[in-house]
């Protein structure tokens, strides 16, 4: 991953501390369930209350690419006992756990999807105790095939019931979300923080881009290569070869390498979306870090209203209406 394309999603969950929190907020709240969000290379896992007040927390690097040779369980009942969960405490679970690499596969959902029913949908393991996983859903179009797994739970989590708009969650495969009361009706997903990583690791453009560190939302080379890709997404590939040429002949550092880049291909994703998915100036975007700052300012820029929400508390909170909608009675 580059410079500010790393995030906490179940694509790409890298640079989590491991280790056990527990929560300052509630400290007398009772015990209910377990929340976890699995991703390809994290588990991260909440004990949550009733009302969805996280008491305990769990992060480590078990993602599903460690459990296809670990086993899932295992991994689990280590987190579980991190936690200080009962036994036969229920645990809900989104994420690539459901993958057909993972745990077990939880059927995709298909468009237009309700993210309120994402619990009708989950599958229940064949383990002793009560363990669901969500599904993930589905663009069954020929035409435009799509698949999430992880951001659905995001969605539901980030939106009310009869919710009506356009979302945005970046990072290594971002997704623009068309969504209509409630309903995902549309989506498209985009390689750019996997394109950035590949650019910038293994092209001549290694050459050209210093990834030490994130690109800043304010520099003026993110700003030019944004509206470059904006203004003609088209020669995207023209844009990326002059970025080496610059440097060699003498226009530009090697350290406005990663932002000029990070512009350039988050510039050709938001021309695109916009054109796929209408001209709704409104926009949430469910993201965290530099890369959510990134998102931000480059929507902004291209005259979006943007309310932020942040991406792990809208896994959370995923999480918890979805188990409040299977165990609620039982709370």
């Amino acid at each position: 991953m580059g410079p500010g394309f790393r995030r906490d999603d179940e694509t790409d969950r890298e640079g989590r501390n491991t280790g056990l929190t527990p929560a300052a907020s509630s400290p007398s709240a009772a015990p209910a369930f377990v929340a976890v969000d699995w991703g390809t290379s994290s588990f991260r896992g909440w004990l949550m209350s009733a009302d969805g007040e996280v008491i305990a927390e769990s992060h480590g690097g078990e993602g599903m690419l460690h459990c296809i040779n670990a086993g899932f369980a295992p991994v689990l009942r280590h987190h579980l006992e991190k936690l200080g969960a009962a036994d036969g405490m229920p645990v809900l679970i989104c994420g690539m756990a459901g993958a057909r690499q993972g745990w077990a596969e939880a059927p995709y959902l298909k468009t237009p999807a309700r993210l309120d029913a994402l619990q009708e949908g989950a599958i229940r393991i064949d383990t002793p105790g009560d363990i669901r996983i969500l599904p993930g859903i589905a663009q069954a179009r020929a035409d435009r095939p799509d698949v999430m797994r992880g951001e659905e739970t995001q969605l539901l989590g980030a939106t009310e019931p009869d919710f009506t708009g356009l979302v945005c969650i970046p990072g290594t495969h971002s997704k623009w979300i068309r969504i209509e009361q409630g309903h995902v009706v549309e989506f498209s997903t985009y390689m750019t923080g996997e394109l950035f990583s590949v650019i910038s690791q293994h092209s001549i453009l290694a050459h050209a881009v210093d990834a030490a560190g994130p690109a800043p939302a304010d520099s003026q080379p993110f700003r030019e290569g944004l509206a470059t890709a904006m203004s003609k997404p088209s020669g995207l590939t023209a844009s990326l070869f002059r970025l080496r040429a610059a440097q060699l002949l003498g226009f530009e550092a090697r350290s406005d390498g990663a932002a000029r880049l990070s512009g350039l291909l988050i510039g050709a994703e938001i021309a695109d979306a916009r054109q796929r998915h209408g001209a709704s100036r409104s926009l949430r975007l469910i993201g965290a870090g530099p890369l959510g700052e990134l998102y931000q300012a480059a929507l902004t820029a291209q005259g979006f209203e943007v309310a932020m929400v942040d991406a792990e508390q809208a896994s959370r909170r995923g999480l918890g209406k979805a188990a409040v909608n299977i165990w609620g009675a039982q709370f």
